[in-house]
C-alpha cells in the first residue's frame, strides 16, 4: 500500500485569503474588541454593545479572529489569549496596535499590487511614490505608530552605548523618526546631547516625544535628506535604525562613509536591522522582509550579517558585532 502523502491545497488558500487577517486584525483594533474582552465583555452581545458594533458583526468578526488564534472560544463565550492580551488590549503597557495605521496604510499595501512587475526589474521604478521618495508623508505616520514597537530595541541599544551620566555624550540619531532610540540614551545619560536627522515634519513629532520625555533641552534637529545634511563631526555615536535596508549596498556603503567621517576617533555606529540568516529564509520575519522592500524600493534589502559587516567595514569601521533582541531585529555596533 502506498503511504505517500495527499497534498493539501490549504497553504494556496491560506495565502490567496492572507489579506483577510490582516484586515480582520485592523477592524478588531480599530473597534476596540480586545479591550472590550480585557475589561471583561464575553459574548458577542456584550462585546458589540461595548465597542458600538452589530451584534453579527462581532460575532462573525471574533469567530474569525478564533480560527487565527487570537482569541479563544467557549461554550459561545469569547477570551483572549496571551499574545492578544500582551499586544493588542490598550490595557498593556506593551499594546502594539497603532502599528497598525503604518503597516496597513494604503500606500504600503500598493507596493504589493503590482509586485509582479517589481520582481521583473529587480525593484520599483527610481521615481514615484515608493518608500524612498523624498520627504515621503508615511514617514510622519511611522513617527506617531511605530514608537512603542521600537521599545526592546530602544534600551538595548541605550545600554549598548550610553556612557555613565557622569560623562558627556554626543548622538547623532539618522532617520530619527519617532525619536525613541536618541531620547531613551538621553533618559539615561544626563549628559547625553542628540542631534536629530530626518525630514522636518518627522522631527516635528521627534520634537513632542522629547518633550514629553523631558528631555528636550537637550535634543536638537537636523531637518534635511540624510544623504545630503551636514552632520558636523565630534559625535560619540551614530544611530541608523532601520535604514540601510532601503538602499542597495554600494549606496549603503557609501553612506556608512559618511557617518564614519562624523564620529570621533574611538566612536562607535549603531545598525538596527531586519538581519536574515545566510540561507535567507529563516528566521521568516527577517527573511520575508526583503520582499518588502523589492516592492517598495529601487535597490533595498534585508541584509545578512555578513553582508552588513561588510558594508561597515568597507566604510573603514572595525570590530562589528552582533547583539540579538527579543523582537525580529538585530542591532550590529562597530567602531571607528
Amino acid at each position: 500500500m502506498s503511504t505517500q502523502t495527499v497534498p493539501s491545497a490549504e497553504v494556496v488558500f491560506d495565502t490567496l485569503f492572507a489579506y483577510q487577517r490582516s484586515a480582520a486584525l485592523k477592524s478588531a483594533i480599530d473597534l476596540e474588541v480586545f479591550t472590550a474582552l480585557d475589561d471583561g465583555a464575553r459574548t458577542a452581545s456584550a462585546i458589540a454593545k461595548r465597542c458600538g458594533a452589530s451584534e453579527r458583526g462581532v460575532r462573525i468578526l471574533c469567530d474569525y479572529l478564533s480560527t487565527i488564534g487570537l482569541l479563544r472560544k467557549s461554550d459561545g463565550a469569547y477570551q483572549l489569549v496571551v499574545e492578544s492580551a500582551t499586544f493588542l488590549s490598550k490595557r498593556s503597557p506593551a499594546y502594539l496596535g497603532t502599528t497598525a495605521r503604518f503597516l496597513l496604510r494604503r500606500e504600503l499595501k500598493g507596493n504589493f499590487d503590482d509586485l509582479t512587475e517589481a520582481v521583473r526589474r529587480g525593484g520599483v521604478a527610481p521615481s514615484g511614490d515608493n518608500a524612498v521618495a523624498d520627504e515621503n508623508p508615511i514617514w510622519v505616520e511611522f513617527a506617531r505608530s511605530m514608537m512603542p514597537m521600537m521599545v526592546p530595541a530602544a534600551h538595548a541599544i541605550a545600554e549598548l552605548v550610553a556612557k555613565p551620566s557622569t560623562q558627556a555624550l554626543k548622538v547623532l540619531d539618522i532617520a530619527a523618526g519617532h525619536g525613541l532610540f536618541g531620547i531613551t540614551i538621553a533618559q539615561r545619560n544626563v549628559r547625553a546631547e542628540i542631534v536629530a536627522v530626518d525630514w522636518k515634519p518627522v522631527l516635528a513629532v521627534a520634537e513632542e516625544h522629547a518633550a514629553a520625555a523631558q528631555v528636550h533641552d537637550r535634543y536638537r534637529t537636523l531637518p534635511g535628506d540624510a544623504f545630503k545634511v551636514d552632520f558636523g563631526t565630534g559625535y560619540d555615536v551614530a544611530l541608523v535604525t532601520n535604514f540601510l535596508h532601503h538602499f542597495d549596498a554600494p549606496t549603503c556603503t557609501n553612506f556608512l562613509k559618511k557617518v564614519y567621517a562624523a564620529l570621533e576617533p574611538g566612536g562607535k555606529v549603531v545598525v538596527l536591522e531586519f538581519v536574515p540568516n545566510d540561507d535567507r529564509v529563516s528566521p521568516p520575519v527577517p527573511a520575508r522582509f526583503s520582499l518588502t522592500m523589492l516592492a517598495g524600493t529601487p535597490g533595498g534589502d534585508a541584509y545578512t550579517f555578513a553582508e552588513l559587516r561588510r558594508q561597515l567595514q568597507d566604510a573603514g569601521f572595525g570590530n562589528v558585532s552582533a547583539h540579538a533582541l527579543p523582537t525580529p531585529e538585530t542591532i550590529l555596533l562597530a567602531e571607528k
